[in-house]
């Protein structure tokens, strides 16, 4: 299975965030990927909690909705639509929506760890402000592979991607607007240690550059990583996207030759 991963810098306006997804989406599609994953909140990204859910959709309804819904029709690929803030009655979500070839929805993803942290260099995130958390693992079949639902801050929470392992997922998909200052020590780390511990395909799509006006930053450095941990493709410090192959005969060998879902011995 060919995937591609998108690699945004969302700002406020939504309409020029939807377009920019929607050509490169086209792009990846162009190049024969049939899964294509854009990055967290690629609709919208702005500067306030309030902004934020003034952005909010209640699908199936939405600007948002609409467009990944008619774009995974359109190229006839499973288009895993990063994340949009969801309103669900009074209740708010950062949620992934996928849609299928045939332009259905397949899965709904709400983020489980919400990102509430002071981080290094004085910035304050306080994301349970704007979004509740999701208590559901997701699931969705690509192509009759499995894949597994989690965003941006549920990197650092192991027992997320093995439970995800357990389902049967053989990719793991993770949209993210990972913060500049925590990127650079911890996303590659982390993203090859969750691919490395359940032996899955990762698929990190990131957002890049400042937002908000200046006031965050995100280290992008979206990727694709094998289930031995190597990185296979990335995307340059730009907005863009890119390509590759997921073979899953290596996969099966390096669960054959290594059996570590097997051997856990403590319960999650």
């Amino acid at each position: 299975m060919k995937v591609g991963v998108v690699q945004m810098n969302s700002q406020d306006d939504k309409a020029e965030n939807i377009a920019v997804a929607s050509s490169l989406v086209a792009k990846c599609a162009e190049d024969g990927a049939r899964l294509i994953v854009l990055p967290e909140y690629f609709a919208y990204l702005g500067s306030s909690p309030d902004s934020a859910r003034a952005s909010a959709e209640t699908p199936p309804h939405g600007d948002a909705y609409a467009a990944m819904k008619a774009l995974a029709a359109k190229h006839k690929v499973t288009l895993h639509a990063g994340s949009i803030v969801e309103q669900d009655g009074n209740q708010f979500y950062n949620t992934s929506l996928v849609f299928g070839p045939d332009g259905e929805e397949k899965a709904r993803y709400r983020k489980i760890h919400l990102f509430d942290v002071d981080v290094p260099g004085g910035a304050r995130y306080r994301e349970s402000d704007m979004v509740g958390r999701g208590d559901k693992i997701v699931t969705y079949d690509a192509d009759d592979v499995t894949v597994g639902c989690t965003i941006c801050y549920d990197l650092r929470f192991a027992e997320l991607f093995r439970a995800l392992r357990d389902k049967g997922a053989k990719v793991i998909v993770l949209p993210a607007a990972f913060t500049l200052m925590t990127g650079k020590d911890h996303w590659e780390v982390l993203l090859r240690a969750r691919a490395i511990e359940t032996q899955c395909w990762i698929i990190a799509s990131a957002q890049i550059f400042n937002h908000a006006d200046g006031k965050k930053a995100c280290y992008g450095h979206s990727m694709i990583i094998d289930p031995w941990g190597h990185v296979t493709a990335m995307v340059p410090d730009q907005v863009g996207a890119t390509t590759a192959v997921l073979d899953f005969d290596r996969q099966d060998s390096i669960r054959a030759n290594l059996p570590v879902a097997h051997h856990h011995v403590l319960p999650l």
